[in-house]
């Protein structure tokens, strides 16, 4: 054994370490990236693929695809699958569920490779001598929300063309025709944009040929129990459902849809459709969704849509806001927002226009068309200015930064959403144009409004529904037209700089004020009760699931947060007792006289804890007050049009 007796531990041990002589660590050099899929050319693609979606397996979820898709001649060809989804705002493509990918030419079957920069790429070598090549896969779809949206049941199914075709590469998508044809469960129903070319009760459905951007923004709607309502003479309301009765709307109800679309054609004086069809998919099976289209929308919900009507009033703005959408959105769009194709990234920057002002005209128009009262309409308002104008994650974060949650965050869970803030480009993009409107009357006295802009900015060119791009300079000067000020600063203030409190001043010019009771709101109870919770978000700072009594989010910096409390733990008992959402309300109120600290048994895991809330200050639920003697701007804007 060798002994160093003289030697310190910590230079033994070096000693033993170092190696005899210096070794120069490898560097290596990157491998250059090298993209060899052709970039898109504002050409017309030679020929029309034809695309042939086989939705029978309804047991499985399995879409069986076919495409026959003509070629110039021999060379390396890259077909592309969809993964920039308009309406996502996002890279969504779900490539991962494509299966069972087999290419031939003249009946020889042809290898292919998937691109290994461009993974939503495919290539493959086109012999000399073939005219075409033919494309089969599957796209098996998701069969439980774990997975993804669920977009086919025992009963109905969402076919979204860009789930089930691939196109070629080097071509704008709207110079690629398509002629598409789907084979359904015989018997069902369905609805769609697409023109049909054969009969309906056909084996196979065929449609007319359209290019590649429109198939994509054309979704089918088809259903075991189906029912199509002729809205005016250009708008349908397709419905599909689980059960036969999901389908009995009442007279009153189909009228307020009515209502929605005569509505809005007088907002926006055109129609940037030749026809626009509603798909509402009603079904606790098939996946949710609030999807926008130019000719149409997908807009899925629960059951009770019109069985249970008056549990169901936060889901009447869905329809109103997807139907905006054609105007805003889909004609008329971001200019960084549209792309050649959908390997392009698209970017969000004017999203608070593109949703928040759809987010303001949908609640709006659900006022004017009766789908939703004005009462239960100035409500939501209530709640979104509180909810925005307390969120800490204002302090750091401006708004036009969440432009970018679709991309960053990809709409998963978060931990600390009132911190890390959540797509509120929606929302206080709202506020943001209610701030506009409520100013152009008080720069006007009411003689001029935001109903004056959506003409301006939406209203031209009837029956164009090709895309108007534009971009922040052509917004304010529009707004300059209808009323001189200095609108880039206004916007630029609200949208591009953190602000430590929400845009507000909409509602004291409206004529009213923003206050908290110790009594919610119809509409809140009525959403408590939907979204089966008990929110108290302005008192302790929490919102707890009213069925597994774990608390859904805790409000950064709130009462709850000091006391210790986190997302994802459970309530177990409510001072020694039992826990329910009402006995806490109750408990919160009490605590105003007798200044006793809310006590919860809390459990995380498998740790129990015991947690004491010092909040005397009552239960705060907002709502918008009537300032008497004020300008009623806000109730004229809720009025519906003559």
């Amino acid at each position: 054994m060798h002994r160093f007796p003289s030697l310190p531990l910590s230079l033994l041990a070096l000693t033993l370490a170092a190696p005899a002589t210096a070794i120069e660590l490898s560097l290596p050099q990157p491998l250059p990236i090298e993209r060899q899929v052709p970039a898109a050319r504002d050409i017309a693609y030679p020929g029309t693929i034809e695309l042939t979606v086989d939705a029978t397996d309804v047991a499985r979820g399995v879409f069986r695809i076919r495409e026959q898709i003509p070629v110039a001649g021999a060379g390396r060809l890259y077909l592309l699958y969809p993964q920039w989804l308009p309406g996502n705002h996002a890279p969504r493509g779900p490539i991962d569920d494509i299966a069972n990918i087999a290419i031939t030419a003249n009946g020889r079957p042809l290898a292919w490779k998937r691109d290994p920069v461009d993974v939503y790429a495919i290539q493959v070598d086109v012999p000399e001598g073939a005219r075409s090549i033919a494309l089969s896969f599957d796209y098996v779809s998701p069969t439980s929300s774990s997975q993804g949206r669920v977009v086919m049941t025992g009963d109905m199914l969402s076919l979204q063309w860009n789930l089930t075709a691939f196109y070629p590469a080097g071509y704008f998508t709207r110079r690629i025709m398509v002629a598409p044809s789907a084979v359904l469960p015989a018997g069902w129903g369905y609805g769609t944009a697409l023109e049909p070319a054969s009969p309906r009760g056909s084996a196979t459905v065929a449609f007319q040929p359209v290019n590649f951007e429109t198939l994509v923004d054309s979704p089918l709607l088809a259903g075991r129990y189906f029912r199509q309502v002729q809205l005016s003479p250009k708008v349908r309301l397709n419905i599909a459902a689980d059960h036969p009765d999901e389908l009995q709307a009442s007279d009153a109800q189909i009228e307020a849809h009515r209502r929605l679309v005569d509505q809005a054609v007088k907002l926006f004086g055109a129609q940037h459709y030749d026809h626009y069809d509603f798909l509402l998919s009603i079904s606790d099976r098939l996946g949710g969704i609030g999807l926008e289209h130019q000719r149409s929308s997908e807009n899925g919900v629960a059951t009770g849509y019109f069985t249970r009507w008056e549990e169901q009033t936060a889901r009447h703005n869905l329809l109103p806001h997807e139907y905006v959408h054609s105007w805003n959105g889909k004609y008329r769009r971001g200019a960084d927002l549209y792309t050649p194709d959908y390997s392009v990234p698209m970017r969000n920057s004017l999203l608070w226009v593109y949703e928040g002002q759809t987010q303001y005209w949908g609640y709006v128009l659900q006022a004017r068309s009766g789908l939703v009262s004005p009462d239960d309409t100035l409500a939501y308002l209530a709640m979104a200015a509180a909810q925005l104008d307390g969120r800490p994650g204002r302090q750091w974060r401006p708004l036009i930064d969440t432009t970018n949650d679709p991309i960053i965050a990809a709409r998963r869970p978060q931990p600390w959403t009132s911190l890390q803030r959540s797509e509120d480009y929606y929302n206080e993009g709202m506020l943001v144009w209610l701030d506009v409107d409520m100013q152009l009357r008080a720069l006007t006295g009411g003689r001029r409004s935001l109903d004056d802009f959506a003409r301006a900015f939406f209203g031209m060119r009837d029956g164009d529904w090709g895309t108007l791009t534009y971009t922040l300079d052509d917004v304010v000067a529009t707004l300059d037209g209808i009323a001189a000020h200095d609108w880039a600063g206004f916007l630029r203030d609200r949208v591009e700089q953190a602000r430590p409190h929400a845009p507000l001043d909409w509602i004291a010019k409206g004529g009213y004020r923003l206050v908290y009771s110790n009594k919610p709101t119809n509409f809140w109870r009525i959403e408590e009760r939907r979204r089966k919770v008990a929110d108290f978000s302005y008192s302790l700072g929490l919102v707890i699931d009213s069925g597994d009594r774990r608390i859904e989010q805790v409000i950064w910096d709130g009462p709850a947060f000091a006391a210790g409390l986190t997302n994802s733990d459970s309530i177990v008992a409510l001072d020694g007792e039992s826990f329910d959402g009402a006995k806490l309300a109750e408990r919160i109120d009490d605590a105003t006289t007798t200044r006793k600290p809310i006590e919860l048994l809390v459990r995380r895991g498998d740790q129990y804890r015991t947690v004491a809330i010092p909040y005397y200050g009552g239960n705060r639920y907002p709502r918008l007050e009537r300032i008497e003697g004020g300008s009623a701007w806000l109730d004229v804007l809720l009025k519906p049009r003559g």
